[in-house]
């Protein structure tokens, strides 16, 4: 899943019309394709400038954005039985947070060692496959073409079924200090 997709980004030519800048698959990803996340574009907090590029994906993969700014990625989720025992599952969960720099984003995984909490707004749209996500207090099975408004609360993603779930997400920085 996450090994073949593409990416195209418009910019703009010399002349100023309207022109693709690159046309590629995304290599850049962390996990494997069927467990893990590929990024598609992030902002930083100054202002955007529509006009330059620079490939903000070439700068080291961290799962949560800069202050101010945004990340636009599609992740995998493989089913629970690819995770074996619940020592596998716990030791996979904490490499993979651990890889994606939010070592921190985890505030307290009892229920789940995939539970994590970002500082963020997140909209997650399911594109294949079937996906659960597990709240501390409840959880809800999604379908392709769901969506999920997530605001920074303690959750993780399960995929009980036999195949991988695809999912994209867009987190925005958020402030929760309220």
């Amino acid at each position: 899943m996450l090994d073949k997709l593409r990416r195209i980004v418009t910019g703009h030519d010399a002349q100023g019309r309207s022109v693709v800048l690159d046309d590629a698959v995304l290599a850049k990803r962390k996990g494997s394709a069927s467990r893990g996340v590929t990024e598609v574009w992030n902002t930083d907090p100054r202002p955007i400038d529509s006009q330059a590029f620079a490939d903000p994906v070439n700068l080291p993969f961290e799962l949560i954005p800069k202050p101010g700014g945004s990340k636009f990625l599609f992740f995998a989720v493989a089913p629970e039985s690819a995770d074996g025992d619940d020592e596998t599952a716990k030791a996979r969960a904490a490499a993979a947070f651990a890889s994606y720099g939010a070592d921190a984003a985890r505030p307290d995984t009892s229920i789940s060692p995939w539970m994590h909490k970002t500082k963020t707004i997140d909209y997650i749209i399911v594109l294949a496959g079937e996906v659960t996500l597990l709240l501390e207090g409840e959880e809800r099975t999604l379908k392709p073409f769901d969506v999920v408004i997530q605001r920074g609360t303690n959750h993780a993603w399960i995929n009980r079924g036999t195949e991988p779930a695809l999912l994209i997400a867009i987190l925005i920085d958020a402030d929760y200090s309220g």
